[in-house]
């Protein structure tokens, strides 16, 4: 596919010429008025675009419409139905309840973004295709930042619909992306309103002069050492603080100027010796440009044979007189085109050069992913740009590019809120020495977004419904998301049951950094936790008899504090029927005490389960697994009738695998029975595993089949998101786990079907909003419930899900509490596979104390090199032992993270004859 450049010889701009004085695009400017001439296709064109209370000005209302008629032609090209408009009856929402993400910028630029945020996010992405839709109110108690407020916007659906909408009241945005530039058009009124806002903002004028500075981000790219850009002298005159000393980098000449006349000799000299110096390799050409802010998106530039030197002089010293403050020329190598051989005969046709376009967003953690990778393919003898050339995939992986704002005061940055979410990467493919190697050119912002949304609407045009996985702006879209939660949350007061142990300690740093204000109640008076929250209230939660009692005497302590709360929850088994209790009687969002009261004990949400028969289809009885409490002996010799042996002893209300066996036989039955009843009477005997509410059991068939975990996040009885696991065999007779793998590695189908078991049964026991762990099995027959935890997963989930997703659930289950609907990814993607095993002090303290101690273990990690989640603090050996810590390795593939992971547990002393961790592996090939 060759460049559409036109062939004339006046393709490179002429210095002098009209180009060389406008900015293309047209959030620059121009006239003020956008280009002359019609989009393709018919649509509608009474619709209200006016915004009520905010008239605009001719030119204003001008590019309006420019931009809906750009929109409805995006959609139209792209199989989708034309924007309808509901404006006459405005949309009324959640003022400051809901998450809002807001676009002001060229459709065509921003579309694959818009898309993908109206499958992942429904009615909550918004387009705003005026600035006057938009305004910015004082946002009190924050001096100097103002919120953002919608009035008027496009919004986005899944399958392409879109919807004019009006919003009284406005809606309050969580996340602002604005096109940007400068001159008489919106450009300026877009960098004003991106300007200290209280919400997370992905661009601002201040980091766009930086970021798309030629100069000054191709050095920060060529100090990384391992990124290659082209040979570039550059005369800058009065350059920025940022440009001035700083270590030499490779390639690259910077001659500082306080002045833009009499520079003659000065100039002969340094192009004399670039154009002679081996910096330029193989290049037989050089490009004559001019880098800065002014000169963004234009085209404008000289190609010389690198042997002419005067006429490189010549236009270097004629460029020399436009320039402002910090701004500068570049003579740069014109990195020659990488030839594909064609053995015995010359190639056919102009040689062809590359362009290679990438799209790098920001994720969790601030860890640079890159999306998607494009390359445009054009003649080698014309210069390849955007919109020019056609798209086509290139199967490279190229590094991700270091975010350049980090250092930068919150005023350079242009708001304490922006951050450059995402980032264009151009490169021109050449050839270096004998290696096949891509150059950086430049960054930019919308360009190569735009770019890989064109190729995606190719592939879309031929198959419908293309794959989330595809979408370049899907981390994107993640990203937006996520720093709305974090918007949403800031600030908000948080009443906490139960600590935890050492396996909670992130909940601390998490709650931090999320702004949360925390209140905790707690059993333990010197819990660590006491000196890391707002308010710390010592109450006796493990006595489950009171609870009702206790939740009223809580309420009182809470209102005689003044505490004014957003939500109540807890992760901690112990409290949650204490918990909901609590909520009923301050008023908070919280699933009824009957509900939780139902998950919480095993043998009654069985049962339940096994009553719930009737339509929807399939019902929550056909996941329930015949079971018979136990509270003494003689219910043992009931349960052995009824119920089909070998079966599964466990706690009512227990956690962890703790006292759960196996059992074949009623004498084991008994045996076990009395065992539990003798060791484990009450909470002192073993802290955490719910013994506060006594030690009675059950008995339940032993089902055969794989064992996965489903981790759901609920809110008004819909499923937001899901996540499935995949554990490794037990050591029967016991049932602690040995190992996991994270995403499951089953069938799209089966993960389906445990997907719908856990939801169904969630909902058959009356759990409507929330973040609950399902333990089910899967059989020959499809899924069976082991138990619900009425709760965030425990052990490792919590991190690995944040790791693999950048889902936190600890954050959703915070906006649940505080009766918002969580800001999650309709499908999240997982970013790669972790495979991990349990250690056990029984089978471990050896390794433990050696070879794989808890400071090894912790240095291992802190180099990357496998994942530790501590879950004990001691090295005590006992008979009834849950897992001192799991031990995880990442890899791009199941295969991978299992075959670094053995390797590990060998090297470490992990692996033995008594704990083979090759066995546990076995279930994830």
């Amino acid at each position: 596919m060759l460049s559409l450049d036109p062939l004339g010889p006046e393709w490179d701009c002429p210095l002098g010429s009209k180009d060389l004085e406008e900015e293309e695009g047209p959030w620059g400017g121009g006239s003020g008025l956008p280009p002359p001439g019609c989009f393709p296709g018919s649509w509608r064109h009474d619709v209200g675009l006016d915004c009520k209370g905010a008239p605009e000005r001719v030119d204003a209302q001008a590019w309006t419409v420019h931009y809906y008629s750009l929109l409805q032609s995006c959609l139209q090209q792209a199989g989708l139905p034309e924007t309808q408009d509901r404006s006459q009856v405005p949309r009324t929402g959640c003022p400051g309840a809901e998450v809002t993400l807001c676009i002001l910028g060229s459709p065509s630029t921003f579309l694959s973004v818009l898309l993908e945020a109206g499958v992942q996010s429904p009615g909550n992405m918004l387009l705003c295709l005026s600035p006057a839709w938009l305004t910015k109110v004082p946002a009190p108690g924050q001096p100097g930042e103002a919120a953002l407020l919608v009035s008027k916007a496009v919004s986005f659906h899944p399958g392409g619909l879109t919807f004019l909408d009006d919003f009284v009241p406005p809606r309050r945005v969580t996340y602002f992306l604005a096109g940007l530039g400068l001159g008489p058009g919106w450009g300026r009124e877009a960098a004003e309103l991106a300007r200290d806002l209280t919400c997370p903002t992905g661009a601002s004028a201040e980091l766009a002069r930086l970021l798309e500075d030629r100069l000054l981000t191709r050095r920060l790219l060529a100090q990384q050492g391992d990124v290659a850009v082209p040979a570039t002298l550059a005369f800058t005159y009065k350059p920025p603080a940022l440009l001035r000393g700083g270590d030499a980098s490779p390639g690259l000449r910077l001659v500082e100027l306080n002045g833009k006349e009499g520079q003659e000799t000065l100039v002969k000299e340094e192009v004399g010796a670039f154009l002679h110096s081996e910096a330029l390799g193989d290049a037989l050409q050089v490009a004559v440009k001019l880098s800065g802010w002014r000169w963004r998106g234009r085209q404008a530039l000289r190609l010389y044979p690198r042997n002419e030197q005067g006429p490189v002089v010549d236009t270097v010293l004629a460029l020399l007189e436009k320039l402002e403050e910090e701004e500068s020329v570049l003579v740069e190598a014109v990195c020659p085109p990488a030839q594909l051989p064609f053995p015995g005969s010359p190639p056919p046709g102009p040689e062809l050069a590359l362009r290679v376009c990438a799209v790098v967003c920001r994720t969790q953690g601030d860890r640079p992913l890159l999306s998607k990778v494009v390359c445009s393919v054009g003649r080698g003898d014309r210069p390849l740009r955007h919109q020019s050339s056609l798209p086509r995939t290139l199967e490279a992986a190229l590094a991700a590019v270091l975010t350049l704002e980090a250092g930068l005061s919150a005023e350079q940055r242009g708001g304490r809120q922006v951050r450059t979410d995402f980032l264009g990467v151009d490169f021109a493919l050449t050839v270096a020495g004998r290696a096949l190697t891509p150059v950086a050119l430049e960054l930019n912002g919308g360009l190569c977004l735009e770019a890989c949304g064109a190729l995606e609407g190719l592939w879309a045009a031929q198959r419908p419904g293309l794959a989330a996985e595809e979408a370049a702006a899907a981390p994107l879209v993640e990203t937006m998301l996520r720093r709305s939660a974090r918007y949403l949350m800031e600030g908000k007061q948080l009443l906490l049951l139960g600590a935890g142990g050492v396996s909670k300690k992130f909940v601390w740093e998490a709650a931090r950094d999320y702004g949360l204000k925390l209140h905790l109640v707690e059993s333990d008076p010197n819990h660590f936790a006491s000196q890391l929250v707002q308010t710390f209230i010592h109450f006796d939660v493990t006595e489950h008899r009171r609870d009702e009692e206790n939740a009223r005497v809580l309420a009182e302590l809470v209102r005689a504090r003044g505490l004014q709360l957003d939500g109540c929850f807890s992760y901690w088994d112990d409290c949650l029927v204490l918990t909901a209790l609590l909520c009923q009687e301050l008023g908070l969002p919280c699933n009824p005490p009957a509900a939780m009261r139902l998950a919480k004990q095993k043998s009654r949400t069985q049962l339940h389960l096994l009553c719930r028969r009737g339509p929807p289809w399939p019902a929550p009885s056909l996941y329930a697994v015949p079971c018979c409490p136990l509270e003494s002996e003689a219910d043992v010799d009931r349960a052995v009738r009824q119920v089909p042996l070998p079966g599964v002893m466990k706690l009512e209300f227990g956690a962890g695998a703790v006292g759960v066996r196996l059992v074949k036989d009623a004498s084991q039955c008994h045996e076990h029975f009395s065992r539990i009843a003798r060791d484990l009477q009450g909470e002192a005997d073993h802290p955490g595993i719910g013994l506060g509410w006594g030690n009675a059991m059950l008995l339940m068939e032993f089902i055969e089949g794989t064992e996965h975990d489903v981790d759901l996040v609920l809110f008004g009885g819909r499923l937001l998101a899901a996540f499935v696991s995949d554990n490794g065999p037990t050591r029967l007779p016991g049932f602690t786990e040995t190992a996991a793998c994270m995403p499951t590695g089953l069938a799209p189908e089966q993960e389906a079907q445990l997907v719908q078991a856990a939801f169904r049964c969630c909902l058959g026991c009356g759990l409507l909003d929330g973040v609950f762990n399902v333990e089910l099995k899967l059989t020959g027959a499809g899924p069976r419930l082991i138990e619900i935890n009425p709760r965030m997963g425990g052990f490792y989930l919590r991190d690995w899900i944040l790791e693999l997703y950048g889902v936190d659930l600890l954050l959703a289950a915070a906006m649940v509490a505080c009766g918002l609907r969580p800001a999650l990814p309709a499908h999240p993607r997982a970013r790669g596979h972790l495979v991990g095993v349990m250690c056990l002090v029984s089978q471990h303290l050896q390794a433990l104390s050696s070879t794989a101690s808890p400071e090894t273990l912790q240095a291992l990690h802190d180099q990357g090199l496998l994942r530790l989640n501590l879950l004990e603090e001691a090295l005590v050996p006992g008979e009834y032992e849950e897992p001192y810590c799991s031990v995880a390795c990442a890899g791009s593939s199941p295969a991978e993270a299992r075959h670094r992971l053995l390797g590990l547990c060998q090297g470490l002393g992990i692996d033995g004859p008594h704990y083979p961790v090759a066995y546990f592996l076995s279930h994830f090939k």
